[in-house]
């Protein structure tokens, strides 16, 4: 059964930073495809990175240069590094996992429709 579970999040200053972890039971983990997705009051979730199984990253143009989203192999955790936070990042994210099918481009994989597998989310808020 996969399972992933977030954590990390919290309340933060703007221009901080924050570690989000996403601890994953899918096997073999490197060959998953995950991301990181986040949903604020009103809106569509939408996508903030992800990693595809060759360890390629892709980014949305609001968080590009401010997070990175590294894998750590060894412990079966996808990580949400995020630096110079805003107002407007504040939101629930989640963690999600495995391709409900093959996509053509990289940023066909921040469609939050494309994935099998979530969480259940950790809130961060970023107060100006």
């Amino acid at each position: 059964q996969v399972q992933l579970e977030e954590s990390g999040g919290g309340s933060v200053q703007a221009g901080g930073s924050l570690r989000l972890s996403c601890a994953a039971s899918v096997y073999p983990f490197n060959r998953y495809h995950m991301g990181w997705f986040r949903q604020a009051p009103g809106k569509e979730r939408e996508g903030v990175a992800t990693i595809d199984d060759h360890g390629v990253t892709t980014y949305a143009d609001s968080v590009k240069g401010r997070f990175a989203i590294p894998k750590d192999y060894t412990g079966n955790t996808l990580y949400l590094m995020m630096s110079s936070l805003k107002p407007e990042d504040t939101a629930m994210y989640y963690c999600a996992a495995g391709l409900r099918s093959p996509i053509r481009t990289f940023d066909e994989g921040l469609d939050a429709g494309r994935y099998r597998y979530w969480g259940q989310g950790t809130q961060v808020n970023v107060s100006s």
